[in-house]
C-alpha cells in the first residue's frame, strides 16, 4: 500500500521536476514489521520514524505518508510540504456477503483500530470484534480467502482505490456512512513530507499543493492536538466542506468503546469548524474519556 501510494506521488511530483529524476527509496518500517496491536508498540510513530530518519539524514529529500498516520505533534525541522487532493474519507465493511446492518448475530469482524472496535460495538453490540492486522492483501484473504478466519475486516476506501483491491473484490465492499462511521483524522489523505529548512524545494511544490485538503487536514490536526490525542486514543475527526459551509464530525471513546461521545459542528472555514468541533468536545468530557484511553 505504501509503495502504491509513493507511486502515485510521483507521477504527481515528476511535473514539478523535469530536470530531475523522481528516485522511490522503499523502506519498510517498524510499523510494516511488527504484528501486535499498535497500541502496544508505539503508535503511529512506527511508520514514520524512519522515514523522517531518511530526511534528517539527507537520504531522502521528501516522505510521502498517509495523514492518519502522522502524530499530531511534528518536530521543528521537518514539515509538511505538500497535501495531495483527498481521496475518499470513508471506511468500507470487507465482507463475504453481507452489509454491517445484516452480519449475522456474533460475526467475527477483524480490527485492530480502537476506533473502528468501538463504532462497530457502538452499530451492532452483538459482533464478535477481534484484533486482525497486516497489510490490506492479508485483511482481505482473512475475510474473503479460501482459509477466510473472519466474517469481515473494516478498511478505508481511500487504499482499496489506490492498491487496486476495489476493482478485484468490490462486490465485497460496503462504504460505511460517515454520518454513524466518522473516520481518523487525515484519513484519505497523503503529505509529503520534508526539511523545513529546504525552502527551495517547499516553494517547488506549492503548485501541487490542495488548498481545500490542506485547511481540512490542518483543521483536524489541531483538534488532536487540542485534545493531547495519541495513537491510544479512541477518536475520530472529520473536517470537510458542504455547500456553504464547513462540516465537522468527531466521535470520542473509552478504550474500550464504552461511554461514547459523538458532536458535530459548522463554521464558515475548516478552523473556525474545528474550532468549534473542539470547543463541544472538552465541555462534554472528550478529554477526560480519552484519558482513560492511555
Amino acid at each position: 500500500m505504501a509503495l502504491a501510494q509513493t507511486r502515485q506521488a510521483a507521477d504527481i511530483l515528476a511535473p514539478v521536476f523535469p530536470d530531475r529524476t523522481v528516485e522511490i527509496v522503499p523502506l519498510r518500517t517498524r510499523g510494516d514489521r511488527v504484528v501486535g496491536p499498535l497500541t502496544n508498540l508505539g503508535g503511529k510513530g512506527l511508520f514514520t520514524a524512519e522515514l523522517e530518519l531518511g530526511l534528517r539524514e539527507g537520504r531522502l529529500d521528501l516522505a510521502v505518508h498517509s495523514a492518519k498516520d502522522l502524530p499530531a505533534d511534528m518536530a521543528d525541522d521537518l514539515t509538511i510540504a505538500a497535501v495531495l487532493p483527498r481521496a475518499d474519507a470513508r471506511d468500507a465493511l470487507v465482507s463475504r456477503s453481507d452489509p454491517l446492518e445484516e452480519l449475522p448475530r456474533g460475526a467475527k469482524v477483524g480490527t485492530s483500530s480502537l476506533r473502528r472496535a468501538a463504532l462497530l460495538k457502538a452499530a451492532r453490540p452483538d459482533l464478535d470484534i477481534s484484533p486482525l492486522r497486516g497489510n490490506v492483501d492479508t485483511r482481505i484473504q482473512k475475510v474473503l480467502g479460501d482459509s477466510a478466519t473472519f466474517d469481515a475486516t473494516v478498511l478505508a476506501m481511500a487504499g482499496l482505490q489506490r492498491g487496486g483491491w476495489l476493482a478485484e473484490v468490490g462486490n465485497h465492499v460496503y462504504p460505511l456512512d460517515v454520518d454513524h462511521f466518522p473516520p481518523a483524522a487525515g484519513q484519505g489523505t497523503l503529505v509529503i513530507q520534508s526539511r523545513a529548512a529546504d525552502a527551495e524545494l517547499l516553494a517547488a511544490l506549492q503548485p501541487i499543493c490542495h488548498s481545500e485538503t490542506l485547511h481540512a487536514l490542518q483543521a483536524e490536526r489541531s483538534v488532536l492536538r487540542g485534545l493531547a490525542a495519541t495513537c491510544h486514543s479512541c477518536l475520530a475527526v472529520y473536517v470537510y466542506p458542504e455547500s456553504g459551509p464547513w462540516r465537522a464530525r468527531a466521535m470520542a471513546a473509552r478504550a474500550d468503546g464504552s461511554d461514547m461521545l459523538r458532536v458535530e459542528a459548522k463554521g464558515p472555514t475548516a478552523r473556525s469548524a474545528a474550532d468549534t468541533l473542539l470547543e463541544n468536545l472538552l465541555v462534554n468530557g472528550a478529554k477526560e474519556r480519552l484519558e482513560l484511553s492511555s
